[in-house]
């Protein structure tokens, strides 16, 4: 404070300047020094004098503060001067002693006010994003701090600001990645302040990758068991979530979802737990609720419930729901948490039926939580979010609804008593002394028959046993009975609430459902009840049973098939006119949807009380209201001939549907009997297939019995005669000596084939020889180079023709030989079967014959196998010959190809010579014509005719 001293140290000790006057001086130095260190010592006297001269400081010393910033820069101690002393002029974060002397009315109207003034000017914010980007601490630290004010005194204008400033939002994102906490806790703080109501920039945000830098913040500093920054990342993350279907679409694909299971595993030992880890779950279940509140679109959320179901997400929820030692308030937000989940949801609400507590013996956790529900000594909250649960768990789940309906059928009640099911304890509930448990019990039950035609008949069979010694009553008379004699009862809080209660769950079941209206007309006394309840003149309390009761005898008219005689549509209506009046029963009717608690219960499913007096109405009964209020409202009005065509119309429909239901029937057993025919053409196809495969082979065996029969009954009669020769035996085997003999003729011709193709062989041979010969004769010949290749190539083609005519012949000699081969087996088959002793006497005769034949056969068998494999040497033979001449033609082209391009180069070079000689001639004849105008003896012309005449026969001895 030597600069202040400075600065006051010109007036006597005895008059001290104001602080108004100190703060003039100063900033008249900010404004006039030229040296840098004077305006820092002014900017830091100025920030010590700014909290507690705020309003001085502010309106003098703004201005030249926000001309350091621009003028300054270069120097981060007087910038971080100037900002602290911002953040002080515009922070309503005052000290206790301040706020005492300023009340906080006046606080926040100035700091609201410095706010104003600062953003007017758009780059006054525009510089200031421009020092979050210096790393230096004593920048950037109070450049968060201050923009973090800004947005809590003038949020949606600083938020425009900074989205239409370019790159803004990246800037500040950049502080998560900051390595100092502080620096990072405060973004975080900021980004809070940014992110608050604003959709744009919360897309913004959650691109910029900020789900994944949270998250990652949040493990590293221990989940639930983390500090206060845990708290701020889940308070970002749910400003980024809530109400905003784009990034809850982005959180679950970029699987976060599954990051979220390690938050909820809680131990064993959960006592002491400190209030800052109470927060965090309680904020960690809020961010779940947050993705599968049933305000989101259907699609989304049905998405999420199905993804924490496989992550294990809900399995970790259940855990904390059936764990012991949870504090009360986290348990009750796990069972909400829970019940959004599930609801809605099938494969989640059949995971939910499954969770058992860890109770000896285990008992579902539907039942416990109910067990807690119709308890009065458990806390009022914790009782709603059962209900809220047991609710969601029910809705849209008629197999959920049956299996809670089901507990109350007296076939499947249990004898023994040794376990509570849902259904007794709903019915405790809705008969106890506490009215609480009462309304919870009736709206539960309704819940188990909502849009369920078929489980409110079933309900209509449940009989209940109210003392010993009477006969059971059905419960749907129970309730009525309760009803009727609600005033009577000595119940623990309101008596409406319990009547209300039960009269939601009588409209709900007699709703759409003619049969129970019946049983309830039954009763001669209920008519009668709700009739005067509606007619008597009873105080507000009472306005709301009176409109519930007449929205059940509108139901009555309603869904009246006019079954009971004296309680016809028509006479019902008639009743109402003559002791209600209609326009007072419209009247009476209309008190509920005018219900201010009506109005409440109407906008969220979740059940929320302040106070057990305000529970009166459930969310999905004002859905029924609202749907049967306008057709009540129609049906009193109509009349009798509306009534009687309204029938005629509704039969006329039955009929129809009952036709079309008929047909549907029809046409459902007629392609059950199309399938089943269709079935047995298929076996009897197959059946068949299988007969005709049995017979084909009973067929082939037939026919071999046939000629093995014949067979024995030839070489019967032949061995009976005792002078059956060679010829004959084999005649008897089924072999003719035509056929083999003709065998060898093949073989024979084969032969001379094989030597003849031999000889075209050599003479080729010889052939190629010669050409060889003469090609290394006439090498420089480009004509007998031409015959050689063409020569050649003919005679090569020949040999391949030659030679595929031999494979083809060897193929059918290979083929005839397989058929001898085959041909032996059959004879070696029928010689087998021929050797069959027949008589006793020529046994041995006709074994020698067989024997003899055989070993024939084989030689000439073997005969037959060494000639083939002759045959088969020469075809390798032929085969190598003919590669060798392929070779040699090869070689013959490429000789070709050379000398023809010899040739050519020789022609070229006598065309040449050809052209020089012309030119030499010319040459000459000038020379002789010149010589002779000069008079030289030139020589005569015969003599140049013989020399050229020599010359000509010099070239033509060469040429020969």
């Amino acid at each position: 404070m030597n600069f202040l001293r400075g600065v006051m140290g010109g007036q006597s000790a005895g008059a001290q300047p104001s602080g108004a006057e100190t703060i003039q001086k100063l900033c008249d130095r900010v404004a006039s020094s030229t040296l840098l260190d004077d305006r820092r010592d002014a900017v830091r006297a100025l920030k010590s004098l700014s909290k507690k001269y705020r309003l001085e400081v502010g309106f003098q010393a703004m201005e030249h503060l926000i001309n350091v910033l621009q003028t300054d820069r270069s120097d981060s101690e007087i910038i971080g001067y100037a900002l602290d002393t911002l953040c002080n002029i515009v922070s309503n974060d005052l000290e206790e002693e301040e706020q005492e002397e300023n009340s906080q009315k006046q606080v926040d109207d100035l700091g609201r006010q410095f706010t104003e003034i600062f953003i007017k000017q758009q780059e006054n914010v525009t510089l200031l994003l421009t020092f979050l980007e210096e790393f230096d601490f004593h920048v950037r630290w109070p450049g968060v701090k201050l923009l973090t004010s800004l947005l809590k005194q003038q949020g949606p204008q600083v938020q425009q600001i900074i989205l239409v400033s370019p790159m803004g939002v990246s800037r500040l994102m950049d502080l998560l990645a900051d390595s100092r906490e502080v620096i990072r806790n405060d973004g975080v703080l900021l980004l809070q302040q940014l992110t608050k109501s604003n959709a744009a920039i919360q897309k913004i945000v959650a691109f910029e990758n900020a789900f994944e830098r949270l998250l990652d913040i949040v493990t590293d500093e221990g989940n639930s068991d983390g500090g206060i920054v845990v708290e701020d990342c889940l308070l970002l993350l749910q400003n980024l979530l809530k109400n905003n279907n784009s990034n809850q679409n982005f959180f679950k694909e970029g699987s976060y979802i599954q990051r979220m299971k390690p938050w909820f595993e809680v131990g064993d030992d959960n006592s002491g737990w400190s209030a800052q880890k109470v927060t965090n779950l309680h904020l960690m279940l809020q961010l779940v609720r947050v993705l599968v509140s049933p305000t989101n679109p259907p699609g989304a959320t049905s998405s999420c419930q199905k993804t924490m179901f496989h992550c294990g997400l809900l399995q970790q929820l259940c855990t904390i729901l059936m764990a012991t030692g949870v504090p009360a308030d986290i348990l009750t937000e796990t069972i909400n948490t829970v019940s959004e989940v599930i609801r809605g949801c099938q494969i989640n609400q059949d995971y939910f039926a499954s969770v058992n507590a860890p109770s000896n013996p285990p008992r579902p956790a539907i039942v416990v939580l109910l067990m807690s529900m119709v308890n009065e000594r458990q806390p009022f909250v914790l009782r709603c979010a059962v209900l809220y649960c047991f609710q969601c768990y029910l809705y849209k789940n008629q197999k959920g609804q049956g299996e809670i309906v089901s507990t109350l059928l007296p076939s499947t009640i249990d004898a023994t008593g040794n376990s509570v099911s849902a259904g007794q304890l709903l019915c405790g509930g809705l008969f106890s002394t506490d009215s609480v448990s009462n309304w919870c019990a009736a709206v539960a039950l309704a819940h188990a028959l909502q849009e369920n035609a078929t489980l409110k008949e079933q309900l209509l069979r449940v009989q209940l046993a109210t003392s010993i010694g009477n006969p059971p009553v059905s419960l749907l008379q129970q309730c009525t009975n309760i009803l009727s004699q609600g005033d009577k009862i000595d119940r623990r809080g309101s008596k409406v609430q319990t009547r209300v209660g039960l009269l939601m769950l009588l409209c709900t079941w007699l709703s759409d459902c003619p049969i129970a209206v019946t049983h309830f007309l039954h009763n001669s006394a209920n008519i009668p009840f709700l009739t005067g309840q509606i007619a008597e003149n009873l105080g507000e309390e009472e306005q709301l049973v009176q409109g519930l009761c007449a929205l059940l005898l509108g139901i009555c008219i309603y869904y009246n098939d006019n079954s009971l005689e004296n309680c016809r549509k028509e006479k019902l209506k008639q009743l109402i006119e003559k002791r209600i009046g209609k326009e007072n029963f419209i009247e009476k009717l209309g008190f509920i949807s005018k219900h201010e608690l009506y109005s409440r219960a109407a906008q969220k499913p979740q059940p929320s009380f302040s106070s057990p007096d305000h529970m009166m109405f459930d969310h999905e009964f004002t859905k029924l209201v609202k749907e049967l209020e306008g057709i009540i409202t129609k049906a009193i009005y109509k009349s009798s001939e509306e009534d009687k065509q309204e029938e005629e119309v509704k039969k006329s429909l039955e009929q129809h549907d009952n036709i079309v239901t008929h047909y549907k029937k029809v046409i459902r057993e007629q392609d059950q009997q199309l399938e089943e025919l269709k079935q047995k053409v298929n076996t009897l196809k197959s059946q068949n297939e299988q007969l005709q495969t049995a017979v084909t082979q009973q067929m082939s065996q037939i026919q071999q019995h046939k000629d093995q029969y014949n067979l024995l009954k030839v070489q019967l009669g032949k061995d009976s005669q005792h002078h059956s020769s060679h010829s004959d035996m084999l005649q008897m085997n089924g072999i003719q000596p035509e056929e083999i003999s003709k065998l060898r003729q093949e073989i024979e011709e084969l032969k001379n084939k094989h030597e003849a193709l031999q000889g075209q062989l050599r003479e080729k041979d010889s052939v190629i020889e010669n050409m060889k010969s003469l090609q290394s004769e006439t090498g420089t010949t480009e004509h007998s180079s031409q015959i050689a290749a063409s020569a050649g190539l003919e005679q090569a083609n020949e040999l391949r023709r030659e030679l595929e005519a031999l494979r083809i012949q060897i193929q059918s000699q290979s083929s005839d030989i397989s058929k001898l081969q085959s041909e032996k087996q059959e004879l070696l088959q029928q010689m087998n079967t021929a050797s069959v002793p027949a008589l006793g006497d020529n046994s041995a005769i006709t074994a020698a014959k067989n024997s003899e034949l055989e070993g024939r056969l084989l030689q000439e068998i073997k005969e037959l196998k060494s000639e083939v494999k002759t045959l088969s040497e020469e075809k390798a033979l032929l085969k190598q010959h003919l590669d060798s001449i392929n070779s040699t033609v090869a070689v013959l082209q490429d000789e070709k190809s050379k000398l023809h391009q010899e040739v050519t180069e020789s022609k070229k070079e006598q065309d040449d010579l050809l052209v020089l000689l012309a030119d030499q001639d010319q040459k000459i004849l000038a020379l002789k014509n010149k010589l002779k105008e000069l008079g030289e003896p030139v020589e005569d012309e015969d003599d140049t005719e013989s020399g050229d005449q020599g010359d000509e026969d010099e070239d033509g001895e060469e040429e020969d």
